[in-house]
């Protein structure tokens, strides 16, 4: 049958908790504490990135309002200079404008005194075209 040992159950026991004893100051411990350190440093490494998540919408705004700030000004430059280039073009027009009434009224005067240039002619060969004309009614 099975023989009990109180002396021996007393000292396995013992060895027991004393294996259990050193097994918590030299394993247990250093574990729990490597865990808490470790809670800790992912916790502060969150955050950490939590901020910098911050800062990085942050500076993806200024970004944003920057880019718009420049659109902006390239929109005012763009409108500036088109309304440069049609005060030019108007400014030209008008000087072509000018040059061509300029150059109409000197067609219109040369024409006006080339058409009384011609009456004066007719006028002047008027007794010549009578006398042609009764010279050819006469031969009818």
């Amino acid at each position: 049958m099975l023989d009990l040992y109180p002396s021996l159950m007393i000292i396995v026991l013992l060895i027991f908790l004393f294996l259990l004893y050193q097994l918590t100051i030299k394993l247990y411990q250093p574990l729990l504490r490597f865990m808490d350190s470790r809670d800790e440093a992912i916790a502060s490494d969150l955050k950490a990135a939590q901020n910098l998540g911050g800062d990085a919408q942050k500076l993806l705004n200024e970004a944003q309002e920057i880019l718009d700030e420049a659109k902006a000004k390239a929109t005012k430059l763009r409108q500036d200079a088109i309304e440069e280039l049609k005060a030019q073009n108007a400014e030209a027009l008008a000087k072509k404008q000018k040059e061509l009434e300029d150059e109409y009224s000197k067609f219109e005067e040369e024409l006006a005194k080339k058409k009384e240039e011609l009456k004066n002619s007719i006028l002047s060969q008027m007794p010549l075209i009578k006398e042609s004309l009764k010279a050819k009614f006469t031969q009818i």
